[in-house]
């Protein structure tokens, strides 16, 4: 293979995440020459509105999948978190590549830490998740949404329209900004949205060629996690809608998965912590669990109210 041409949003974040990602492919196959794409999303263009009420999955990757099919693109590089449970039938993900942190990073006006935020206080966050967890935590603070890329959200933050905002640690660390992160929540306190910090590279299945090619510069640890995750997601019909989340690591060389579901105000709060060897089998023993104590009921109520 001569030349690969790679889709990726046109967002700086995405450029940078896709561009850390293609100096290992390479490293590893110097010979290879690379082209990216860039291409704009329906969630790139539509920034005055919260992403549940446009269709939430699928809005940042409908538009690179569609190059991908049409042949316009060979790879495609996409945020994990925000891929669908489900692919389109000719694709897949071939290759999940090093995982950043996953955590929830918290930045703040005078880097003021959470619990010391004054009451009234207004944090910002296009996340239900996100929103519900710090409703959770402290009901004496006003959530309110925002959208942009991170330099958009910053800037209302010093213009006063917000005393903090939540943002991935993944997406700080990859552009070097860790200076203006306050704090991290830790995962079990503040449970990440599935698959966060992780990236999936998708291929058309009929290109054996970069598949066996990408398959080579995976992360088997990261892929294990991310299918556990999404395979509960998947299972719980985690929609736009819905307060979810949920994250898998190796303890003592076993694996385990979290996962969350809330209501909206952060009133009502299900998690589940499972371990089991299989990744699928676990994310589906979370849902079962899930089922049995009535999360299941309020993710449907929240859908149907949707």
């Amino acid at each position: 293979m001569k030349k690969i041409v790679v889709g990726s949003r046109r967002s700086e974040l995405a450029l940078t995440q896709a561009n850390q990602f293609l100096d290992t492919v390479k490293a590893a196959y110097p010979d290879v020459e690379i082209e990216i794409k860039e291409i704009v999303t329906k969630g790139d263009k539509i920034l005055d509105v919260q992403l549940s009420k446009v269709g939430g999955k699928g809005l940042f990757i409908k538009e690179i999948e569609q190059a991908l099919l049409d042949g316009e693109i060979d790879i495609a590089i996409h945020s994990m978190k925000d891929v669908p449970s489900e692919l389109h039938e000719d694709l897949t993900i071939a290759c999940v590549p090093p995982r950043e942190d996953m955590r929830d990073a918290f930045v703040s006006t005078d880097h003021v830490l959470f619990k010391d935020l004054p009451a009234g206080s207004v944090v910002g966050t296009s996340s239900l998740r996100r929103k519900a967890q710090l409703l959770g935590l402290r009901d004496d603070i006003e959530v309110k949404w925002i959208r942009g890329n991170i330099n958009t959200r910053l800037g209302k933050m010093r213009d006063g329209e917000y005393g903090a905002i939540i943002l991935a640690a993944a997406g700080i660390k990859r552009m070097g900004w860790e200076d203006i992160v306050t704090e991290y929540f830790s995962p079990e306190e503040f449970i990440p949205a599935v698959a966060q910090g992780a990236l999936g590279v998708e291929v058309r299945k009929e290109n054996r060629e970069l598949l066996d090619m990408l398959k080579t510069l995976e992360n088997a640890e990261d892929r294990t996690c991310v299918t556990a995750e999404r395979t509960f997601l998947n299972r719980m019909d985690g929609s736009c809608h819905v307060p979810i989340g949920g994250y898998a690591t190796f303890e003592d060389e076993e694996l385990y998965l979290t996962g969350l579901i809330m209501d909206n105000e952060g009133t009502v709060k299900y998690v589940v912590k499972k371990s089991h060897d299989n990744p699928v089998e676990l994310g589906n023993i979370v849902a079962d669990e899930m089922e049995k104590i009535g999360a299941k009921a309020l993710l449907d109520e929240i859908n149907d109210e949707a």
